[in-house]
């Protein structure tokens, strides 16, 4: 499982979280969470993947097309 921000949180959703934050006056993220596949990489792919995840300040899975 993989969990991301929420970026297509429809309007009656964002009401309510809205309606949370005022309520306890504290900021929320949103998260939506996805069923994924990862795969396995060779030591050599796993050595290019970490260069790059350094290189941009990201994480990166490998999942299964």
């Amino acid at each position: 499982m993989l969990c991301s921000l929420a970026n297509n949180v429809d309007k009656p959703v964002l009401d309510k979280i809205n309606a949370l934050e005022k309520d306890l006056g504290k900021t929320f993220l949103a998260y939506k969470c996805h069923s994924v596949n990862t795969t396995m990489l060779t030591d050599a792919e796993l050595k290019k993947v970490q260069e790059i995840e350094k290189e941009l300040g990201v994480s990166l899975i490998a999942v299964e097309n």
